[in-house]
C-alpha cells in the first residue's frame, strides 16, 4: 500500500521594502501620536514600498528566497498561487506577472483574494494540489502594497497597515513543515466591515469615485475586533480538535499581525501565554495577507525549532474570511 502524500513547506522567503514609516512620521500626516498608535495597536513603525515598487516586485523577491531555500529548480514549479488584495492590475493576475519574472514556464498561475487570510487560503490550496497528486511543487506567495489603498487622512486605517511579501514552496517530499490540518471560514454577510468600495464593477473608476475616496480601504474597527477574536479562536480550536491536540502541544502561535489588542484577546480566549506568540507587528504593522507568512519566516529563521514542534497559524480578514493551520516540523 502506497504511503499517503503529505504536503510540506520546504522553503520560506520574505521581503520588506527599505523605507520605514514611523509613528512620529505619521504625526506630521494625520491627527495622531506615537502614544495613541502604540497603545491601540502595538505598532511602532511599518515598511512602505517605493513609488515604482509593486506587489509583483515584492512577491518575486520573496519567491526567489523561498525557491533557493527549497533547493528546487524554477522549471519544476507546477503552480503559482498569489494571495493579494492589492494586485498590480485588475487583470492580468499578479501571479502571471511573477511567473514571467521567475521564468517558471511550466507553472500555471492565479491570484486568490481572501484579504488578510490570504496566505492560509493559498496554503490550503497548495496542500490540496499536492496531496491529490495533481502537482509536486507549488509556490505560494502573499504580497501586499497596502500603502496604495490607504487614505493618509484617515487615522483609523493609515496607522495600521504596511507593505511586504512572503512566499513558501509547498512540496510532496522533503524536510520542512508538514501542513497537518487547515480550517477555513467566511461570512459574506459582513463584507461591508472591511471594504474597498471603488475600482470594481460596482463603482468603476471615475472622477466621482476618486473625489469620494472610494478607492481607499474602509474598516469598521470595533466590529472587526469582535469578529476577529471569536472567529480565529474558533478556527484554532477546530484545527486542534482535528489533530487531537491541545494548546499545550504547541511550540508557537503565529497570528495575523493586525493589532496587539486582538492578539492579546486571542491569547486570553485560548488561555495561551503571550511569550509563545510570535510578534512582528511592532516593526512591520499589518501587511494584510502576507503578515502571518512574514512572521512565520522570521520565527523559523530566528528560533531553534525541534523535530515535531507544532506551530499554529491564525488569520482573519475582509470578506469576512478567517483560517487556521497547524504545521509540524519534519526532517523528511
Amino acid at each position: 500500500m502506497m504511503n499517503k502524500i503529505k504536503a510540506r513547506i520546504t522553503g520560506l522567503g520574505s521581503y520588506l521594502p527599505e523605507k520605514i514609516l514611523t509613528n512620529q512620521d505619521l504625526e506630521a500626516l494625520v491627527d495622531t501620536s506615537d502614544e495613541w498608535i502604540t497603545s491601540r495597536t502595538g505598532i511602532k513603525e511599518r515598511r512602505i514600498a517605493a513609488a515604482d515598487e509593486f506587489t509583483s516586485d515584492m512577491g518575486f523577491k520573496a519567491a526567489e528566497k523561498a525557491i533557493a531555500q527549497a533547493r528546487v529548480s524554477v522549471k519544476d514549479i507546477d503552480m503559482i498561487l498569489v494571495a493579494t488584495m492589492t494586485p498590480d492590475y485588475a487583470s492580468p493576475s499578479t501571479a502571471g506577472i511573477i511567473q514571467a519574472k521567475l521564468g517558471a514556464t511550466k507553472a500555471a498561475a492565479m491570484d486568490v483574494q481572501a484579504a488578510c487570510t490570504g496566505f492560509i487560503y493559498v496554503l490550503s490550496l497548495a496542500k490540496a494540489y499536492i496531496e491529490s497528486g495533481i502537482y509536486c511543487q507549488v509556490l505560494v506567495i502573499a504580497s501586499e502594497k497596502m500603502s496604495s489603498i490607504l487614505d493618509y487622512t484617515d487615522r483609523n486605517t493609515c496607522v495600521i497597515f504596511g507593505d511586504g511579501a512572503a512566499a513558501a514552496v509547498v512540496s510532496a517530499a522533503g524536510a520542512g513543515f508538514a501542513i497537518e490540518t487547515v480550517d477555513l471560514g467566511s461570512d459574506g454577510s459582513l463584507a461591508d466591515l472591511v471594504v474597498i468600495p471603488g475600482g470594481g464593477s460596482r463603482h468603476p473608476a471615475s472622477h466621482e469615485v476618486v473625489d469620494q475616496k472610494l478607492c481607499y480601504i474602509k474598516m469598521a474597527g470595533r466590529e472587526v475586533f469582535k469578529h476577529a477574536v471569536r472567529r480565529m479562536a474558533a478556527a484554532a480550536r477546530e484545527c486542534l480538535a482535528r489533530s487531537s491536540m491541545t494548546m499545550e502541544d504547541l511550540a508557537w502561535l503565529v497570528p495575523h499581525q493586525a493589532n496587539i489588542r486582538i492578539i492579546e484577546a486571542i491569547a486570553s480566549n485560548l488561555d495561551f501565554p503571550m511569550e509563545k506568540i510570535y510578534l512582528t507587528l511592532q516593526k512591520y504593522g499589518n501587511t494584510s495577507g502576507s503578515s502571518v507568512a512574514i512572521a512565520l519566516e522570521e520565527l523559523v529563521s530566528k528560533k531553534d525549532l525541534k523535530e515535531d514542534d507544532r506551530l499554529l497559524l491564525l488569520a482573519f480578514g475582509g470578506g469576512l474570511t478567517w483560517g487556521a493551520t497547524i504545521l509540524r516540523k519534519c526532517s523528511e
